[in-house]
């Protein structure tokens, strides 16, 4: 992606950048500018005292009164020189830190708002490097170095005046050589532009890895993988250290000649103080003046571009960050409400097709559901049940026709409001790193503690959840790490029966867990299911045969429809799938 900073050609673009989204918090940073305008004067001001210092020695008018004005002026340049500097600290400080605190709030409303889709789309590794990489990189170091580079400027223009004050030709000789040293700068930017977004590359490619690595830590202990896999992180730890090498190699030199640029700048005015002094046309006071500063004249503009590797990186940063907040979000856009009551179905699919990029992989879905009434979904894996369910919580948008509820179409619904009338208990469980109580609660954060606790014994799991040390304030890992899969399973289950929305998913929720679980979560079903519309996408017999319909999915088509038994009078997949289950069972007490 072609960014910005390359079309501007010019590193004063991307600080341009930095403030055109810093939003509410412009003005903080513009008051930074000002102190660090004023500061950047004031640290010159010692230069100016020895000048003063120096020409009133050399006219013979030195006296005490000079001495004392000088040290109260240096006194009082160096206070408030401190006291701008704390300022435009603050300033920055209290500009970056809320700037991108509001910046990782929006990334988050951000996300909420996309469709799954994005998420399995290999962008876990992205968001993960954003936001622990990119962001952080820029939030460390941006208002810092904005405020240096603007220091910088002020400084190299603050040190030409005072050429110009001293001799016109010595201003002009100053402004010629900033424009030499620029020429060799902008080949130190193309070099750092060209490997900072390969440097930011490889970044994100070391976090996937990493983060693939650790979730993949049980296959990989199970097939043995542990040298084949730790080979790839190793080789994606090899790939950066080198990206960051290289990225330091090829801006060396580019450093080497503009300190040399730099260096040879200085002494051509210094030659060129000497051949006025030596024509007289530049006084020896002022001849002492060029060469206080001379030393110092160019180093500003050298300090400039040597915070180019940083800004370089920011600026790639600030691509990717922008590269995630471009990405499209679901429409949000409804205000019609949920009736209470209504004469059309709970759940209607009305000629429905859905694809995947430009994979077409629902074809033509339709089918209605009643008020309270169970419907299942029976198919392969992969013949696109989840994805059924998936579009009706708007994980996704589909392609063509409509999805409503209650007759009205789930994507004239506030997203919140038809999150609300739905709950979700997925195959694979995920909880979040916090007490077992705030778990649970997080199915309806507003509800009293007797309201949780008779949830957790609907859901079977009080009786578990007591003989943990800490019982409901236990902690537990990270995705639910330090519980079984029935346990976290029914955990799911009592932040849904809490949640009490009047439509439940269940997304094959017994299909991985062992048969003494098995009969808890079916009891804690039962509990949530009561008096809901739902719909189950299940591989089980005594699941599926209490359903008010079936719906057998094959490559994204119904093919089948009917209940239990007008499936049975008829030939076709489902009869072959019962056929299969009731083998699979009498094998199953054989061998018992």
């Amino acid at each position: 992606m072609e960014s910005r900073y390359e079309r501007g050609g010019r590193m004063i673009a991307l600080i341009k950048r930095i403030l055109e989204v810093s939003g509410k918090y412009k003005k903080k940073i513009y008051q930074a500018f000002v102190f660090s305008f004023l500061k950047s004067m004031l640290s010159k001001a010692p230069l100016w005292f020895a000048f003063i210092v120096f020409s009133a020695f050399y006219d013979g008018i030195m006296n005490t009164q000079i001495c004392l004005q000088v040290a109260i002026g240096l006194v009082v340049c160096v206070i408030l020189e401190a006291l701008c500097q704390n300022m435009s600290d603050r300033f920055q400080a209290f500009a970056g830190l809320n700037m991108f605190a509001d910046m990782r709030m929006r990334l988050g409303a951000h996300l909420r708002n996309m469709p799954m889709g994005y998420f399995t789309e290999g962008n876990i590794g992205k968001i993960s490097s954003v936001l622990s990489t990119d962001m952080v990189f820029i939030e460390e170091n941006c208002m810092t170095q904005i405020a240096n580079m603007m220091n910088y400027l002020f400084t190299q223009v603050i040190m030409v005046i005072f050429m110009f004050y001293l001799n016109i030709w010595l201003g002009i000789t100053s402004i010629i050589l900033i424009g030499l040293i620029l020429i060799v700068a902008k080949k130190m930017n193309e070099v750092a532009l060209k490997n900072s977004d390969q440097r930011q590359e490889q970044s994100e490619n070391l976090t996937e890895a990493v983060l693939d690595y650790i979730e993949g830590m049980g296959i990989i202990k199970t097939y043995n993988l542990l040298g084949e896999q730790s080979q790839e992180l190793t080789s994606n730890f090899e790939k950066s250290c080198q990206s960051n090498l290289l990225f330091e190699e090829e801006l060396a030199p580019s450093h080497r000649l503009l300190s040399i640029a730099c260096g040879l700048s200085s002494v051509v005015i210094l030659a060129l103080s000497l051949y006025l002094n030596h024509n007289n046309l530049l006084s020896v006071p002022y001849l002492i003046g060029v060469i206080l500063f001379v030393f110092d004249l160019f180093g500003p503009i050298k300090a400039f571009y040597s915070q180019n590797s940083r800004l370089t990186v920011m600026n790639s940063c600030m691509d990717r960050i922008e590269d995630v907040f471009a990405q499209e979000e679901l429409s949000n856009q409804g205000t019609q409400q949920l009736p209470h009551f209504s004469q059309e179905p709970e759940i209607t699919f009305d000629h429905v097709h859905f694809g995947y990029g430009e994979k077409e992989v629902l074809h033509d879905i339709s089918f209605s559901l009643s008020q309270n009434q169970m419907i299942a979904l029976v198919g392969a894996s992969g013949s696109g049940k989840s994805t059924i369910a998936n579009l009706l919580t708007r994980f996704w948008d589909v392609r063509l026709g409509a999805i409503k509820v209650r007759g009205v179409n789930i994507k004239d619904i506030p997203l919140s409001e038809l999150m609300n009338a739905m709950s979700m208990v997925f195959q694979r469980v995920y909880l979040f790193q916090d007490t077992i109580y705030n778990n649970i609660a997080m199915g309806r954060p507003t509800a009293t503690q007797e309201e949780v606790i008779e949830a957790a014994k609907k859901a079977r799991c009080y009786d578990f959840i007591m003989s943990l040390p800490e019982g409901f304030d236990t902690v537990i890992g990270e995705g639910g790490a330090s519980l079984s899969g029935g346990e976290k399973q029914r955990i799911s289950i009592a932040r849904c029966i809490l949640k009490d929305s009047p439509i439940v998913i269940l997304d094959e929720a017994t299909a991985n867990v062992d048969a003494d679980n098995e009969s808890y979560i079916q009891e804690a079903i039962s509990e949530l299911v009561k008096g809901k519309t739902l719909i189950v996408i299940a591989h089980r017999l005594n699941t599926i045969q209490s359903a008010d319909q079936i719906l057998v999915i094959d490559q994204g088509r119904i093919v089948q429809q009917g209940t239990h038994e007008e499936l049975l009078q008829e030939e076709g997949i489902y009869k072959q799938f019962v056929s299969l289950r009731q083998i699979k069972r009498m094998l199953d007490l054989k061998s018992a």
